[in-house]
């Protein structure tokens, strides 16, 4: 399996990924990732923040953001180069996430794509943006 490469790909193409957030997802992303913040795993902490209820890891969301960089667009073989994010509105327990990527730039001569990156919960709020550069996968891989 491989993505598409730099031949292959043009700009405003568009590929998406969508995943509802578990308590699951939220444990074990806390477990691998190390961030163990009570706002995240910790109901009676949680009620006394900002928020009012746990929230899942900000970074989570931006996980979403790379499923679909390496599977769909540019797919198997990508490589991040770079990843902004700004975190907009929290993703709580429940919340179904769609992250999508678009082509913003495609840079031929260093085989390297631009994408807008976006991730909105289920009712249509922007809860994650930013704006990748990556390396798609070269002819012949």
């Amino acid at each position: 399996m491989i993505g598409f490469s730099i031949e292959n790909l043009k700009v405003g193409q568009k590929a998406s990924f969508t995943k509802s957030i578990t308590e699951t997802d939220v444990y074990l992303f806390a477990g691998i990732s190390g961030d163990i913040n009570p706002a995240h795993i910790n109901e009676e902490y949680a009620k006394n923040t900002y928020f009012k209820r746990r929230i899942a890891h900000g970074i989570l969301s931006a996980a979403l953001i790379s499923a679909v960089i390496g599977v769909q667009l540019p797919g198997p073989g990508t490589i991040y180069e770079s990843q902004t994010l700004n975190f907009l509105a929290p993703v709580y327990f429940g919340d179904t996430i769609t992250s999508t990527v678009e082509i913003k730039e495609i840079i031929k001569d260093r085989n390297r794509v631009v994408l807008t990156t976006l991730c909105t919960n289920q009712d249509g709020i922007e809860v994650t943006k930013g704006e990748a550069v990556v390396l798609p996968p070269r002819v012949g891989y």
